[in-house]
């Protein structure tokens, strides 16, 4: 990779030399698995034995099963493979937008297309960026389910003493909310439930010492599970049709956040976000209802 400011020509053009590669994976609704998700939210919903499962619950299913001798030392696969081989150290979940065409269901059948959608790559003030969008297409028995777009970024380890970015100010005018204190037991047991092994959720010497964050990450896709959760614990009946969000800035397990939001648009339409401890926004989040 070019040490200057922003990847060279050659990087990006290698990088999008994988627009386009695909693969395919299935896998079945586990009743377990939406249990142990409702228990690791803290919910008292009945053991899933039939029913569809909740928004988002694809995310528990086509885990990423790679070898013990094939992950990196940040605990995720190396790179390559399906993912351009991006060298930039850090790796995170910076949004997604998605569409529920029709509820999966327990014990549904699953397949999961996944295909590069895009590569592109800027300086920021935080150094090197590269970003990759995977769009994913679920289907059921029934057809269709799913659709998704997955922003992934890769950003330049900080330089030593740099400030972080200041995060905007979250919104105040929330209606409905609740409080969220991210300690390692939930944070080990969403790693475990996706399968996830990056090391930044668990390792706290590795999350403090080599990636120098002052702590444990809550990950991204947890904070957005969190936010639908909210929406469900306030109006368990809605149906969501269309789910975006956007990472703003990292949350840890240092301080409790609060997962925040507000009816728009009639009542179809739901603002959510996550605040820190500070005020600070650290995601933002809309819903369309049916």
């Amino acid at each position: 990779m070019s040490t200057a400011d922003s990847p060279s020509e050659a990087d990006l053009a290698h990088w999008r030399s994988w627009v386009g590669r695909s693969e395919q994976h299935s896998d079945r609704v586990h009743g377990g698995a939406l249990d142990a998700l409702a228990a690791t939210l803290d919910r008292d919903d009945p053991p899933a034995r039939t029913g569809d499962a909740p928004p988002l619950a694809h995310w528990l299913f086509f885990l990423p099963l790679a070898r013990q001798s094939a992950l990196g030392p940040d605990g995720h696969p190396r790179r390559g493979g399906f993912l351009p081989p991006i060298p930039l150290p850090r790796r995170m979940w910076a949004g997604g937008r998605l569409e529920f065409l029709q509820p999966l269901r327990v014990d549904d059948a699953i397949t999961r297309t996944s295909r590069i959608a895009a590569v592109d790559a800027k300086s920021g003030r935080s150094g090197r960026l590269a970003f990759v969008t995977v769009r994913h297409e679920i289907a059921c028995p029934r057809g269709l389910a799913i659709t998704e777009e997955h922003d992934i970024v890769y950003r330049d380890a900080p330089q030593p003493a740099a400030a972080p970015p200041t995060p905007p100010a979250a919104p105040t005018d929330e209606t409905f909310s609740r409080r969220i204190v991210p300690d390692p037991v939930l944070l080990f047991r969403y790693s475990a439930l996706t399968f996830n092994g990056h090391r930044i959720h668990y390792d706290q010497r590795y999350v403090t010492e080599v990636e120098g964050y002052p702590g444990l990450i809550v990950h991204g896709p947890l904070i957005a599970t969190l936010l639908l959760d909210l929406l469900r614990r306030q109006r368990p009946a809605a149906v969501v049709k269309r789910f975006g969000f956007t990472a703003k800035s990292p949350l840890f397990d240092l301080h409790p956040f609060d997962v925040c939001g507000r009816f728009d648009d009639g009542g179809r339409g739901v603002a959510l976000w996550a605040r820190n401890h500070e005020g600070a926004l650290a995601m933002s989040a809309s819903a369309e209802l049916a």
